[in-house]
């Protein structure tokens, strides 16, 4: 008799979990990482700095139309460069020596008495901009060459792969200072070209060395994803390659691309205020790096002038890195959090 309850009160909780209303909606590994990061308060919050920050990169010219100021000193509309600096080259306008002004919030540049915030929203926007073109160029590249060499695997994988153990080993330092100066020496008469220049040679030479990791990456995960058998009925059947790689292959390398995305973006935005600090990115256009090397002479004396571009530069890649790291966790089916 016990038996036949038991029996009976199980068929009942059989039929409850099977009632309509109550069915499993399927998820793909893409939704379950977003479901995950969206859960992490370290990436939502370096989320929110981020989309602060380019938000103020892309509103950089109603920002300084709404303080009226300038980053052009040649500007016809721009203040006297003896109205904000002294006789001794340190600014007589705005912090930290005299009184805040919103005229001049951040404080004006010594000598040549650009505005400081001027020149620092500008500066984030050209960082912002030559680091996502170079990720979203050398992501094209990566992702392109490592489908053709891991599913070729003949002469061509042998040729790709030579040439990215010989990109590796070249340093692209070099390469733009070899560069540089050719480039000067050839629009130095026309200021609207050699800052043109100058941004597609430093966006071309952060392409150039940046897509070497991605493409083995990507070479990898097609290794192993060919010998799939999704993969293989798709050959058998006669499935043209083009179609076989970017509509079988590709939608399984979302998650790698993803997490190279994030974790490329700061390398690229250190590496182009490194080489702007060393005078080899950009001269005429406001940069970050550019702004630490004009700041680092007056550290001593002016010491906001140099912090204001470096918390700029830090807060930009602490934010990208560990919003890197939280999508790799996210992506990776064996972390559990």
């Amino acid at each position: 008799m016990v038996g036949q309850q038991t029996a009976l009160a199980h068929d009942d909780a059989v039929e409850d979990t099977a009632t309509p209303g109550k069915e499993i909606a399927g998820k793909s590994p893409t939704q379950i990482a977003f479901a995950r990061l969206r859960k992490d308060k370290v990436a939502v919050v370096c989320g929110i700095v981020l989309v602060f920050l380019i938000v103020v990169a892309v509103c950089a010219p109603l920002i300084t139309r709404a303080f009226h100021i300038y980053w052009d000193i040649s500007d016809p509309n721009a203040p006297n460069v003896s109205e904000v600096v002294d006789f001794d080259g340190f600014p007589s306008v705005g912090p930290p020596f005299h009184p805040f002004t919103w005229s001049h919030p951040l404080g004006v540049a010594p000598k040549v008495g650009y505005d400081n915030l001027a020149y620092l929203v500008y500066g984030l926007r050209t960082s912002l901009l030559v680091a996502f073109s170079a990720t979203i160029i050398s992501t094209f590249v990566g992702v392109v060459l490592g489908l053709m060499a891991g599913f070729s695997r003949g002469w061509l994988d042998r040729v790709i792969s030579f040439v990215t153990d010989l990109f590796l080993a070249f340093p692209y330092l070099l390469g733009m200072l070899a560069l540089a100066p050719i480039i000067v020496s050839r629009f130095t008469r026309d200021l609207d070209k050699l800052a043109r220049a100058q941004l597609i040679t430093l966006i071309s030479i952060l392409v150039i060395f940046g897509w070497m990791g991605l493409a083995r990456l990507i070479r990898g995960q097609v290794l192993s994803l060919r010998e799939r058998e999704f993969i293989l009925a798709a050959e058998v059947i006669g499935v043209p390659t083009r179609q076989i790689l970017f509509k079988e292959l590709l939608p399984n390398l979302v998650a790698p691309i993803v997490v190279s995305i994030s974790l490329g973006l700061p390398g690229f935005v250190a590496a182009e205020a490194g080489l702007s600090f060393l005078g080899l990115g950009l001269t005429g256009t406001p940069s970050l790096g550019k702004m630490v090397s004009d700041a680092t002479p007056y550290y001593a004396d002016y010491g906001l002038y140099l912090w204001l571009p470096v918390g700029a530069i830090t807060l930009l890649t602490l934010s990208l890195n560990l919003l890197g790291d939280s999508v790799r966790d996210a992506f990776d089916p064996r972390t559990r959090r």
